[in-house]
């Protein structure tokens, strides 16, 4: 893992397809991104990169919350 190591990421993605990810990032729950996690730590830092993506979408106007 590299912890001080920071990543910016810029995506383009058409209108319709930032809607998609931003309902599907509204509709995954913890026991999701759980069952793809070796463990709860890497769970929880999955979903808290999930919440920045979300975050981002947010920032354009796509937020379905």
């Amino acid at each position: 893992m590299h912890k001080s190591k920071k990543v910016k990421l810029e995506v383009e993605l058409s209108e319709q397809e930032a809607w998609d990810l931003a309902q599907f990032c509204k509709r995954l729950y913890f026991n999701d991104v759980a069952s793809c996690a070796v463990d709860v730590e890497e769970a929880h830092r999955m979903q808290f990169a999930m919440c920045k993506i979300q975050d981002g979408l947010d920032l354009v106007g796509i937020s379905p919350r």
